[in-house]
C-alpha cells in the first residue's frame, strides 16, 4: 500500500552573514526532499520561490529584508538582443551534452578555477571532491549535468570542458541549480550568459514554459545580470508577474510556509 503524501515540515536556520548584501544577516526556511514524492514536492515548492540544494529545498526568510526575489525567464517570449546574438554565434561550435548527474575530476577542476576567480573566499571554495560529488549526485529529483565542450580534436580526442551546469527538469521548466565555467579565456567570453541562453532555447525546444534562475537580489551587483533575460517574471505576494527592471521588483516577499 502506498503511503499517503504528507505535508512537509519546515524549519528555519540561525542568522548568518548575508553573502550578497554587506552588513546584513540571512535566514533560510527549509525542508527535506526525500521519498517517492520528492519530485512533486520540489516542483510545488519551486513555484513558491524555493530552490534545491542536494536533498533540501530552501528559501530566504530574513527578518526585515525582502531583497531576494525568485525570478524565471519566460522561454517562449525570449528574443536575444544584439550582444546576446553575438555570444550565441561565438559559442555555436561548443558541443553540449546533458549527462547523467555523475561527478568527474575534470568538472571539479573547472569548478575550482571558477570559484577561485569569481568567488574567492566564498563558502564553496572549501569544497573537496567528495563535497562536489555530493552536490551533483545526491539529487532526489530528475537532474542532469549539462557539459559544454570545445570541438573534438583532429584525432577524435575529447574537446576541452569549458562550462557545466547542474540542472533540474521540472514539469513547467528547467531549474538552473549551479553553473560554472572558464572565466579567463579571452577566446571564450561570456560563457555564463551563453549557458543561460542555451537553457532558454532548450526549454523552448522541449515545450517547457520557464527557466528558473534562482534569486535576483536588489542592491547586489553580482545578481544584476539576471534582468538581461526578458521576459522575466518575479515572484511577489500575489504570485508571478513580469519584471522589466528593478522598479518592477516586488517590495514584499510571498508568504512563508508554517514552520515547525
Amino acid at each position: 500500500m502506498t503511503a499517503p503524501f504528507r505535508f512537509p515540515r519546515f524549519f528555519v536556520t540561525s542568522p548568518a552573514p548575508c553573502p550578497y548584501l554587506p552588513g546584513r544577516d540571512e535566514r533560510k526556511v527549509f525542508t527535506e526532499l526525500n521519498g517517492e514524492h520528492a519530485g512533486e514536492l520540489n516542483e510545488a515548492l519551486s513555484r513558491i520561490g524555493f530552490r534545491r540544494s542536494q536533498g533540501v529545498a530552501y528559501r530566504p526568510s530574513c527578518a526585515g529584508c525582502s531583497a531576494c526575489v525568485s525570478v524565471r525567464v519566460v522561454a517562449e517570449g525570449f528574443r536575444p538582443n544584439a550582444t546576446q546574438r553575438k555570444l550565441l554565434r561565438r559559442h555555436a561550435d561548443l558541443e553540449v551534452t546533458a549527462c547523467q548527474p555523475w561527478a568527474t575530476a575534470e568538472q571539479f577542476e573547472l569548478l575550482r578555477r571558477y570559484l577561485g576567480e569569481r568567488h574567492p573566499g566564498g563558502g564553496m571554495t572549501t569544497m573537496d571532491e567528495s563535497d562536489y560529488a555530493d552536490m551533483v549526485e545526491l539529487s532526489p529529483v530528475q537532474s542532469v549535468l549539462v557539459e559544454y565542450r570545445e570541438p573534438a580534436g583532429p584525432n577524435g580526442e575529447r574537446g576541452r570542458l569549458v562550462g557545466a551546469c547542474l540542472t533540474d527538469r521540472q514539469g513547467d521548466g528547467l531549474s538552473m541549480i549551479y553553473s560554472f565555467f572558464e572565466t579567463q579565456d579571452e577566446n571564450r567570453p561570456g560563457l555564463g550568459n551563453f549557458i543561460i541562453m542555451d537553457h532558454i532555447l532548450r526549454a523552448r525546444a522541449a515545450d517547457l514554459a520557464y527557466v528558473y534562475l534562482g534569486y535576483w537580489v536588489k542592491g547586489s551587483p553580482r545578481m544584476a545580470y539576471k534582468t538581461r533575460y526578458q521576459p522575466l517574471e518575479a515572484l511577489g505576494p500575489r504570485g508571478w508577474a513580469l519584471m522589466a527592471d528593478e522598479k518592477d521588483a516586488p517590495t514584499t516577499p510571498p508568504p512563508v510556509p508554517a514552520l515547525v
